[in-house]
């Protein structure tokens, strides 16, 4: 069942608009078309609801309207239909992701292997797995934007965990939001697929379920299609690290901070912008919010402190600079090294329309540990930092390949992340701050009015 937030044009509307787009009279659109004016006026009036299909194309072929219009001609027929509607026409036109606002900051080397990966011919189901706010969806998005673009690969964007109706382009009735919606109808239902390898048959395409935790996990339906259909492949995004038979997990941590002392003999403004990815992403937010504020070797250097304290998650860093229309950075930095997590929902409350706070789905994902994790999880958290595999099994008194799939697991929620450390020295690991902060204050409702009132 799809929603939209707006009725949908009819037939009759749709027809008179292309019509007078095409700068033809009805009578020139006869000659054209070989279709009586009389049928043209009875269908631009609405006394004509289900004309024949053929009629439909010779009147799209008069008019020289694109498949796209075409198509959305035929759906005001017959809207319910959409994988017959789409059988002949279906391709790149039609099948795009939704085009980002703002540039990806960082993330070149994800980019490239997420891109690699999905460009080449063993990987067909891929599950990009990380924390809420961490950047799954923009990564994605710009992973899919280049395959599109290049090899005219048709994408279908389908967003899991929004309410029906809420897809990028649900509200233009355009066929690809049509088609788009159909589809996250079929996934979230759990409906067999016949329709849909049909349309998609031997063509080369790409499905990204984002969000998939809102739905059940990649089932023997989703398997059966990508037997159906060859050269079809399936991208989810998702909070849980759950691999499905034949899939692959691609882990997505934060992005990289700067260490909380800049190198010796080092400027640091500048130690802390280079290869520092988080940095460079909240001053940019700073410069949006406060284009007075200059980023001078102070303020760069508060900045990246502020981005250590949450961690690099790119939506917790954008929230926290909402502050700044109140607050200096200074206060802020106070602030996330004393209670971060007042910061990450940002200034203006959250519409509930739009679903749980970012806070809420990092807490979700703490409070849904199993004992054994939260209370390795919680022993991690009181060592000194960095520590590595082998003082985390002497400190929870358990094996060491116990404990090392331990960590992994952890690893792969992003609850904690590598340390950069001397080449060839031992890996290091730490607990994420927000994290940390989580389990040491399970109530995190305090007011975020309060916490700031210095």
């Amino acid at each position: 069942m799809m929603n939209s937030q707006a009725p949908t044009p009819g037939l009759d509307v749709l027809l008179q608009n292309a019509r007078r787009r095409a700068g033809l009279t009805q009578e020139q659109l006869a000659g054209l078309s070989t279709v009586s004016v009389r049928a043209i006026r009875d269908l631009e009036q609405g006394r004509v609801q289900h004309p024949r299909k053929e009629t439909l194309r010779l009147l799209a072929g008069a008019m020289r309207l694109s498949d796209a219009r075409r198509i959305e001609l035929e759906l005001a027929v017959d809207a319910h239909s959409v994988g017959r509607v789409f059988q002949d026409s279906y391709g790149a036109e039609l099948a795009a992701p939704p085009t980002p606002l703002r540039p990806l900051v960082g993330r070149r080397a994800e980019l490239e292997a997420l891109t690699a990966r999905l460009s080449s011919g063993h990987e067909r189901l891929l599950t990009l797995v990380g924390l809420p706010g961490v950047g799954k969806s923009r990564l994605a998005q710009e992973a899919t934007l280049r395959i599109h673009a290049q090899d005219r690969v048709p994408v279908l964007w389908v967003a899991m965990d929004r309410p029906a109706g809420a897809d990028p382009g649900a509200a233009t009735h355009s066929p690809g939001a049509t088609m788009t919606g159909w589809v996250r109808a079929l996934v979230r239902d759990g409906e067999k697929y016949d329709e849909l390898s049909g349309v998609i048959g031997s063509k080369p395409t790409l499905i990204v379920l984002d969000g998939h935790d809102a739905s059940p996990a990649v089932g023997p339906a989703v398997l059966n299609l990508l037997r159906s259909c060859e050269r079809l492949k399936i991208l989810v995004t998702s909070r849980r690290p759950v691999q499905p038979p034949g899939g692959r997990l691609l882990p997505l941590a934060p992005l990289p901070v700067p260490l909380p002392a800049a190198p010796t003999g080092t400027t640091p403004g500048d130690s802390l912008v280079t290869d520092r990815p988080a940095v460079e992403l909240m001053l940019s937010y700073v410069g949006h919010m406060r284009p007075d504020v200059l980023p001078t070797d102070s303020v760069t250097t508060t900045v990246a402190h502020i981005c250590h304290a949450l961690d690099g998650i790119p939506q917790a860093l954008e929230a926290a600079a909402s502050w700044l229309l109140l607050y200096s950075p200074e206060q802020l930095l106070d602030v996330a090294r004393t209670t971060p997590l007042v910061l990450v929902d940002g200034v203006t409350p959250a519409d509930s329309a739009t679903g749980p706070t970012l806070g809420d789905q990092l807490g979700a994902v703490v409070t849904a540990l199993n004992p054994h994790a939260a209370e390795l999880l919680a022993t991690l958290a009181a060592l000194p930092e960095p520590w590595t595999v082998d003082r985390a099994a002497r400190a929870a008194g358990t094996a060491l390949a116990e404990t090392a799939r331990d960590v992994h697991a952890l690893l792969l929620r992003g609850l904690i992340r590598q340390h950069p450390s001397e080449p060839g020295g031992p890996v290091g690991f730490t607990v994420l701050n927000l994290v940390r902060e989580l389990l040491a204050a399970p109530d995190r409702r305090e007011p975020a009015v309060e916490a700031l009132a210095f």
